[in-house]
C-alpha cells in the first residue's frame, strides 16, 4: 500500500493544554484527520462510538491484538486501548495526515516502527510550577490526583528529547502557530502544499 500522508504523534503531560491546541489546529489546517482508538472501557456520558473511541469487547480487542492489527496497545486501569494499524494505513494511503494523541510509551513503540511515516511532537508546559497552577485551577481533581499527575509529568518530560519537535505551551496562540508550522514544514518536506495536496512541477519549454 502506497503511503501518501503523514502520521503526527502528539504527547503531553496532563494539563499541558494539548487538547485545546489540537482542536484549534484541526480547525485551521485542512487535510488532517484524528485517529480514533479502540478501547474496552464503557462509553462515558456524551461519548459516541466511532467518534471518541471505537468501543469493543475484551474478546474483540484481544482477537485484533493477536492478529497484529494494532500499531500499539496498552492496558490502563484494567481496560485495553489500541491504535488500529489498518485504519491508520488506509487513511495515510488516501493522502490524509493523521493526528494521534498518545502517551509517551505508545509514541515510543510507533516511532520504532519503520513501516509508519511518523513525526513526533511533544507539548510541554513552560514550567512544572505553571502546570501545577493549571491543574489546581481546573478545580476538578483531588489533591491525590494532582500529585499523581505531577509525578507522572516528571518521567514523561524525560522522554521529550526523543521527539522530533518540542512545543512549549506558554502562550496558547504561539503554541498553535508552532504546531501548524511543524505540519506545514513536514508537508513541504514531502513535496506537498500547505493544504496537504501534492506539488506537481510542470516544466514549460
Amino acid at each position: 500500500m502506497s503511503v501518501k500522508g503523514q502520521l503526527f504523534i502528539l504527547s503531553a503531560p496532563s494539563g499541558a493544554g494539548k487538547t485545546t491546541i489540537l482542536k484549534k489546529v484541526m480547525a485551521q489546517v485542512p487535510g488532517l484527520a484524528f485517529s480514533v482508538s479502540h478501547t474496552t472501557r464503557s462509553p462515558r456520558s456524551g461519548e459516541e462510538n466511532g467518534v471518541d473511541y471505537h468501543f469493543v469487547s475484551v474478546e474483540e480487542f484481544q482477537a485484533m491484538r493477536d492478529k497484529g492489527l494494532f500499531l500499539e496497545w496498552a492496558e490502563v486501569h484494567e481496560n485495553f486501548y489500541g491504535t488500529s494499524r489498518p485504519a491508520i494505513m488506509k487513511q495515510l494511503a488516501r493522502g490524509l495526515d493523521i493526528v494521534l494523541d498518545i502517551d509517551v510509551q505508545g509514541a515510543a513503540i510507533i516511532s520504532r516502527d519503520a513501516t509508519v511515516p511518523a513525526v513526533s511532537v511533544f507539548i510541554a508546559p513552560p514550567t512544572l510550577l505553571e502546570l501545577e497552577k493549571r491543574l489546581r485551577g481546573r478545580g476538578t481533581d483531588s489533591e491525590e490526583t494532582i500529585e499523581l499527575r505531577l509525578n507522572n509529568t516528571a518521567w514523561e518530560m524525560e522522554s521529550a528529547p526523543d521527539y522530533n519537535y518540542l512545543v512549549i505551551n506558554d502562550s496558547l496562540e504561539e503554541a498553535v502557530t508552532t504546531l501548524k508550522a511543524v505540519i506545514i514544514a513536514e508537508r513541504s518536506r514531502g513535496h506537498r502544499l500547505p493544504t496537504g495536496e501534492p506539488i506537481v512541477l510542470v516544466n514549460k519549454t
